[in-house]
């Protein structure tokens, strides 16, 4: 396991989001050379290390390339809270929140629109659990229909958010979702759905693994890759509020 050390750098000329933006430091016994990244999910500047190169001299380094973390998290995706009037994706479209304070504080949905009430100051929370709870409804029927095509069992089905995979399958036939496939069109969430399920047959990225894949994916599974390559960063500001 590499050594992790996550200090705080002071970055003056960066924007909003990058003022005294926390820098990980990372150590990795593979790396040859310093490498300067900014996580596009998260905004996090890491600095990967080889085990014995200086600190000192590789966060000099590091503060020299100001001008490109400032630049490369500008370009990061823009935050959507979950606020009065915002508009998220939410599967093939996308949901308004009406927000009365006056209302009952359950979040329904009716049509295009999410409708809240109760204090403000929940507001996000609130949005957050019924987006969380949709996830599970939608992908533990999705899970099942594949299962069943596949002819294999999955044990659980569990929603959580991670910020490095969409999903997971473990032998235990227990599968973990990213509750943001919800806001993805259906077909690419049913296609990771589909993935997963393979992963009760075939518990690797072997040539079998992905003929099955192709037997129950409904899509091109290079295409949803695609997809989630050009747009799956973004998805994981949506709640965010900067």
């Amino acid at each position: 396991m590499p050594a992790t050390l996550n200090i705080i750098w002071s970055t003056a000329n960066c924007d909003a989001r990058g003022v005294s933006a926390p820098i990980e430091i990372v150590r990795n016994a593979r790396a040859r050379r310093a490498r300067l990244s900014v996580d596009s999910a998260t905004g996090r500047v890491r600095l990967v290390l080889p085990l014995r190169a200086p600190l000192k001299t590789a966060l000099a380094w590091a503060e020299e390339k100001t001008a490109w973390i400032a630049a490369q998290r500008a370009r990061l995706p823009t935050p959507i809270p979950f606020a009065p009037g915002a508009q998220i994706p939410f599967g093939d479209s996308s949901l308004m929140i009406a927000w009365d304070e006056a209302a009952p504080r359950r979040v329904e949905r009716v049509g295009d629109v999410l409708r809240c009430g109760g204090s403000a100051d929940g507001l996000s929370r609130r949005v957050g659990l019924w987006l969380k709870r949709e996830a599970l409804r939608v992908l533990s029927a999705e899970t099942e229909e594949f299962a069943a095509r596949a002819g294999v069992v999955v044990t659980k089905v569990a929603v959580g958010d991670p910020k490095t995979r969409w999903g997971s399958c473990a032998s235990s036939g227990t599968i973990r979702y990213s509750w943001r496939l919800i806001l993805m069109p259906a077909w690419v969430r049913r296609s990771t759905v589909a993935h997963e399920v393979a992963h009760r047959l075939h518990m690797n990225h072997s040539a079998q693994f992905y003929r099955v894949v192709a037997l129950l994916d409904e899509s091109d599974p290079d295409e949803s890759r695609r997809w989630l390559r050009r747009h799956g960063a973004a998805l994981h500001w949506v709640g965010r509020e900067s």
